[in-house]
């Protein structure tokens, strides 16, 4: 217990990996794609998560251009042993394009992008670090095998991936030992269980889901980005969550309304107490990092693991992927599944 907060439960991140709780935070929010953020309340939200229990913190270079990981440096630098911090490198943005992507894995970038990252951060070695997303260009050796020298040069300590297949989670493996696969994991979006779930379980690797709340659309915060949400919310350029799909995708709620209800839960609760129990489907560990800007979420959120669905439940909320309308982003050519298809 802490400040009368219980606190969550731990667990190995994959093997030899690092103890943290089971489940995460996600910082993006913090600094990045979702409109203004009240700074006080952020931190905050911070302090929190050590309270929870909630120990591994994930930002990335790319949230906010660097921003994200420099709002975290002194957080991080007054719990730095008490905090897992995950950070990633690969996708590269241009200030003269807000919208604008690149994906860069290329060895000489990845050198570039950690110590541009150790030095935001002001930190001397990352714990976990992830490749955000795959270059297909960029044999996969090359670059696990620049990330496997950050390793042994002390800058890194554990390896991660993230939006990848299984056949090339199985690839990356071989060549350096993978703690951590990230990828979007949710009652409405399931297309890693085509191959990546089932690789993570055979290879021990934890599975770390991003987006467990459907970028907040699970909350039933919100039914249309493009006309509720901000203009520098980038939800609105997700095609599940504007028009004719977003009012579609509000009516597969129902199932998780009436579960919360019984519960004495939130729709959120129910839709991380899911993903926390694809654990037991898949023979794996899971460790979702839904993230927020409100203490009184994370606390919230994090009182989801606490929740256990019954077997008549997990049915109910079975088929609402298969009916979800949309895809996750509007380019889906650098997600696993993508590449899958």
């Amino acid at each position: 217990m802490s400040n009368g907060i219980e606190q969550i439960r731990k667990v190995r991140l994959g093997n030899g990996g690092p103890l943290v709780g089971v489940q995460g935070f996600g910082a993006m929010g913090i600094s990045d794609a979702y409109g203004e953020t009240d700074v006080a309340a952020a931190r905050d939200t911070l302090e929190a998560t050590l309270e929870a229990g909630v120990t591994l913190i994930d930002t990335a270079d790319m949230y906010g251009s660097g921003a994200n990981e420099e709002f975290l440096a002194p957080f991080v630098a007054a719990h730095r042993d008490e905090i897992t911090l995950a950070t990633k490198f690969g996708i590269e943005r241009r200030a003269d394009d807000p919208r604008y992507r690149g994906i860069r894995n290329e060895p000489a970038y990845v050198r570039s992008a950690v110590e541009a990252s150790l030095r935001r951060l002001n930190v001397e070695v990352i714990d976990l670090y992830y490749m955000h997303r795959r270059d297909p260009a960029v044999p996969l050796a090359e670059s696990v095998g620049a990330m496997a020298e950050l390793v042994r040069e002390g800058k890194v300590k554990h390896l991660g991936l993230s939006e990848v297949t299984g056949a090339e989670l199985r690839e990356a493996h071989a060549v350096h030992p993978i703690t951590a696969l990230q990828s979007e994991w949710s009652v409405f979006s399931r297309d890693v269980e085509r191959s990546a779930v089932g690789a993570a379980a055979e290879l021990g690797v934890a599975f770390v889901p991003y987006s467990p709340l459907g970028r907040g659309f699970l909350t039933g915060a919100f039914v249309d980005a493009g006309t509720e949400l901000s203009s520098s919310d980038f939800r609105q350029y997700q095609p599940r969550f504007t028009g004719d799909n977003a009012k579609a995708n509000a009516a597969l709620l129902e199932p998780l309304r009436k579960i919360a209800a019984d519960h004495g839960a939130t729709t959120a609760q129910i839709a991380l107490a899911w993903v926390h129990q694809r654990a037991q489907v898949h023979g794996l560990t899971v460790v979702p990092i839904p993230g927020t800007r409100k203490r009184s979420r994370l606390l919230e959120n994090a009182a989801a693991t606490r929740i256990t669905l019954t077997a008549g439940e997990l049915t109910l909320l079975e088929p609402i992927a298969g009916r979800v309308a949309g895809d996750r982003y509007p380019d889906m050519s650098f997600t696993s599944v993508g590449r899958e298809a």
